[in-house]
């Protein structure tokens, strides 16, 4: 986020675009509600008529795989209207001329031709949010989670730079990350391009600092993303795996690929709680150690760096960390770590945005980064001033369409996401969760369920072009006709057995929200 959560209850709109924020993130989720209901506006986009939409003063029923001609129409609009800041775009951003040349071919008529939103809606959402001093926009998976990820985003940040709600209090672009400690696990390096702090491991002089610190030579060469890694694991090009705290079988897209792979490894470690789906390939299953039997940090959405202390010993006898350490030992590279303190200072002392985030620092509510002293408090917001390029670049983008759309043969477009009762694919092993909401309830609206002749609490099977699966359905309208909804986190239905294994050619993220499907209803015995 470039913004901190605790500004929510000092904005004045709350622009909520691709994020079921209140069971995805019901923290953050509920300070949203208690801002609106204090006088703040709502403007939410989304297919799904989601609870926030309850409250909206402004629901947008954004067609899915459309969101860069909303954007772009939002930006018309604004620049038709004179409605920009001037003098924020003047002063600190390049490339507006090529924005505007593109957002001149997404009138609002056209738009709400692409969208399904009426062009009354779209004319008062751009003006309401250009004109809001303090106007934060929000987003997730529902803005990431497709072949255009990457420029969802940058269409997002093109307005909010266009309109100046960028470098101040209770403004922002906010991703809300979702997996826990995903930002710290990026903050850290854990991706295959960069270094911690986000260092690029192509730079001489990155990759030369981080050789002498460590004592060994590295690669500069960029790394696999996920989905890379298991098209070369089908090819035989990559023979063992070492996976840690992570369900790819059931989590990542086109789930038959994941587990082909799998079966085509030579040799696979799995580190992990609970004997899981994925767990089942592997030659070895190392025991984990959860949050509670582990001191260290996370690291949250609003790049706040907590201290995390253990409540008990670690069942499995050691910490994961201890883990890796012993196994680098055992492979000829000495790690001798003391404490999790250690590990910290030695990472802070090489990434300049946390050289003043030690360890001893971060008390009880922790600190965030950047930090680049012992003497700086941490960062509340970002881009005060300045980017970190100097001037912001806006992007002219263009709509692309989904990499898959339905069809005669598949005519419903699937989407997933979380429900507020579960957390990705291992609260299902918690007795007491699963009996709040103990299988998949594919959401099918009214119309499609009298044309399927389907009640809520039976059975239908739901077919995609990668595989099937049987679920029972719950009727609501709370989708728009065409449309089927699932979670993931069932392995009795497990929905990324269906989904489309397209990515983001930047990212390589999976597009989970747009594949064609067809839905039959399951004769009884």
């Amino acid at each position: 986020m470039t913004n901190s959560i605790n500004e929510i209850s000092g904005a004045e709109l709350l622009f909520l675009i691709g994020t079921n924020t209140t069971e995805a993130h019901p923290v953050i989720g509920y300070k949203m509600k208690q801002a609106a209901r204090r006088g703040a506006k709502l403007i939410v986009v989304d297919p799904r008529r989601i609870e926030l939409a309850e409250e909206a003063d402004y629901w947008l029923r954004v067609k899915p795989g459309n969101d860069i001609p909303l954007l772009n129409g939002l930006m018309h609009i604004i620049i038709k209207e004179g409605l920009y800041d001037q003098a924020f775009v003047e002063e600190r951003t390049d490339n507006f001329e090529a924005l505007k040349e593109t957002v001149e071919k997404y009138p609002p008529e056209l738009v709400s031709e692409m969208t399904g939103i009426p062009v009354d809606d779209l004319y008062a959402v751009a003006r309401l949010y250009a004109t809001t001093d303090k106007a934060m926009i929000f987003y997730t998976l529902g803005i990431t989670e497709h072949v255009c990820g990457t420029n969802n985003v940058m269409s997002i940040a093109n307005l909010a730079m266009l309109t100046g709600h960028l470098g101040r209090p209770h403004t922002g672009v906010n991703p809300i990350r979702g997996q826990n400690n995903v930002q710290g696990a990026c903050d850290m390096g854990a991706l295959p391009n960069v270094f911690s702090g986000y260092q690029r491991v192509t730079d001489p002089a990155i990759n030369d600092k981080f050789q002498k610190a460590w004592g060994v030579p590295l690669s500069d060469k960029l790394g696999l993303m996920i989905p890379e890694m298991f098209d070369k694991a089908n090819q035989g090009e990559i023979k063992a795996m070492y996976i840690l705290g992570e369900n790819p079988v059931l989590t990542d897209p086109n789930s038959n690929h994941i587990r082909s792979g799998l079966a085509n490894l030579e040799f696979l470690v799995v580190h992990e709680l609970f004997l899981t789906e994925t767990a089942e390939y592997a030659d070895v299953v190392l025991p984990a150690a959860s949050f509670a039997e582990t001191d260290g940090t996370f690291t949250n959405t609003e790049r706040r760096v907590q201290r995390v202390r253990k409540a008990i010993e670690p069942v499995p006898g050691q910490t994961n960390w201890q883990t890796i350490m012993a196994l680098s030992n055992r492979m000829g590279y000495p790690m001798n770590y003391p404490d999790p303190k250690a590990i910290w200072d030695e990472m802070a002392s090489l990434t300049p945005s946390m050289f003043g985030i030690r360890y001893d620092r971060l008390g009880k509510k922790g600190m965030q980064w950047p930090c680049p002293d012992n003497d700086h408090p941490g960062t509340q917001y970002l881009h005060s001033g300045s980017f970190s390029r100097g001037k912001g670049l806006f992007q002219a983008i263009d709509h692309i369409p989904p990499g898959e759309e339905p069809d005669e043969e598949y005519p419903f477009l699937l989407s997933t996401g979380r429900i507020l009762y579960h957390y990705n694919v291992t609260t299902p092993y918690s007795p007491g969760i699963q009996s709040l909401w103990p299988e998949e309830m594919a959401e099918v609206n009214p119309d499609d369920a009298d044309r399927l002749g389907v009640k809520t609490g039976e059975k239908v099977r739901v077919t995609s072009r990668r595989g099937e699966l049987t679920t029972k359905v719950q009727v609501t309208d709370r989708v728009p006709p065409g449309l089927i909804w699932m979670s993931f986190h069932f392995a009795e239905s497990p929905a990324n057995v269906l989904t489309s294994d397209v990515v983001d050619p930047i990212t390589k993220t999976g597009e989970y929200k747009i594949c064609g499907v067809r839905v039959e209803k399951l004769q009884e015995a």
